[in-house]
């Protein structure tokens, strides 16, 4: 939800926000008018019971001969703060109808438009030049045995597979590496649920335009999680946090389900664009002044990771329209993919500044006494794709995949990894 006072104060910005983003412009002025009838009703309420506090006072200190008509009068009186109640109750469920539509508004400096306008902010390392013909991730995976597409359709159809043997092997040590950068960060690691709540599904603002992509359980009412940002924005809803000795920070390590409805055709070769994979998530809490400097931070970890990792990157700066409703802004990182000669997303992270706070209740408390929304962010910091990006990158003549270093200590000294022998390759076909 975004912030009434600024809508209130400053409905420009927001018809600005929502131009860049693509989104309806008229939106805002609906929701003035409903934040209108919403605070109109709400003084015409609170004034009816003020007026039936008086009468009743009246009523407590009348004489026995008066009280019989001023019991009636009461009665009249008690029935109209009633209607009033519900006409306020209902303005108020119309305005968070429709400011519930309206996107994040962005930060200063995010590009407008769709998602061919992103700002490339830099590119680092080189790319990779071979001097044989490489192979594709698929193509790798297959004479390394690190994973299995057929079978994966076989058990649950399209877009699923086993990662078998070194694939197996290969993704968690990703992960631990991930998660000791996120323990020396300060996270507190999380094994999160991978299925939540409608109202927190909602709350993270994954049920706007993103509802196609999520899978969800009709029987039990629950939603399976396409990030264990889901669960981690959901786990101080409703809550007063102390924020007074710096951020709160967690690292979500999931299973995440995407139905990748509308994405037909596209990435379906391999494991780039499937519908479950394993993730480390960084989460944070923030107070709201300190939110872009904690962006910046989040950035610098992937950063710092896929640069050990020896991967040519680049990081972008995503178009408005491309944001999703939650993110204020978002930095994506793209590692190059040199079969595909073209630059595939490795990691995302946003600033959803008080938008997921307001809508779970996550706040703090100020100075004054009161309360306000915190801010919140997410991140990336591993997740199954990254290992297209590795077996290509790393690859050899012979088919076999050099291991980076800081990865070695989680593969038990492995520095290359070989392709199978004829025979173990043939007992998996």
């Amino acid at each position: 939800m975004i912030d009434p006072v600024l809508l209130r104060e400053n409905p420009d910005a927001i018809k600005l926000s929502q131009a860049a983003r693509g989104a309806s412009v008229d939106l805002v002025d609906e929701a003035l008018l409903a934040d209108a009838e919403r605070r109109a009703s709400i003084t015409e309420f609170e004034n009816l019971r003020a007026s039936q506090n008086a009468f009743g006072k009246r009523v407590a200190q009348a004489a026995k001969d008066e009280k019989k008509a001023l019991v009636a009068e009461a009665q009249s009186l008690a029935a109209e703060v009633k209607v009033a109640g519900q006409r306020a109750a209902d303005a108020e469920q119309t305005f968070l109808a429709v400011t519930g539509r309206i996107a994040n508004p962005i930060i200063a400096g995010v590009p407008s438009g769709g998602e061919e306008n992103f700002i490339t902010l830099r590119e680092v390392g080189t790319r990779p030049a071979f001097d044989f013909e490489p192979r594709d991730h698929v193509e790798l995976g297959e004479l390394l045995g690190a994973f299995d597409l057929q079978r994966g359709a076989k058990v649950s159809g399209a877009r699923f597979y086993f990662l078998t043997g070194i694939g197996a092997r290969l993704e968690l040590a990703l992960m631990n590496l991930a998660l000791q950068k996120a323990l020396d960060a300060g996270f507190t690691p999380m094994i999160t649920p991978t299925l939540v709540r409608p109202e927190i599904m909602r709350g993270t603002g994954f049920l706007n335009e993103h509802a196609d992509e999520i899978y969800y359980l009709p029987a039990d009412d629950l939603y399976l999680t396409g990030t264990s940002e889901v669960a981690l924005a959901g786990f101080h809803a409703d809550e007063i946090l102390d924020l007074e000795a710096g951020p709160l920070r967690y690292a979500g390590w999931s299973t995440c389900y995407r139905r990748e409805a509308g994405s037909g055709g596209k990435d379906t070769r391999g494991i780039l664009r499937v519908h479950q994979f394993n993730k480390l998530e960084m989460f944070t809490y923030v107070l709201p002044e300190n939110a872009e400097a904690e962006h910046e931070k989040l950035l610098s970890y992937q950063e710092e990771l896929l640069t050990s990792l020896g991967l040519n990157y680049r990081v972008i700066d995503v178009a408005a329209g491309d944001l999703g409703s939650s993110a204020a802004r978002k930095f994506d990182i793209e590692a190059w993919v040199p079969t595909q000669g073209t630059f595939r997303e490795l990691t995302s992270t946003s600033n959803c500044t008080t938008y997921q706070a307001r809508r779970l209740d996550a706040r703090y408390r100020t100075e004054s006494g009161k309360t306000a929304p915190v801010a919140t962010l997410n991140g990336t910091l591993a997740t199954t794709r990254w290992i297209v990006a590795i077996l290509e990158t790393h690859q050899q003549a012979d088919g076999s995949v050099l291991v980076p270093e800081v990865l070695r200590p989680y593969l038990g000294g492995l520095e290359v990894i070989e392709p199978l022998a004829p025979a173990a390759s043939g007992r998996r076909t």
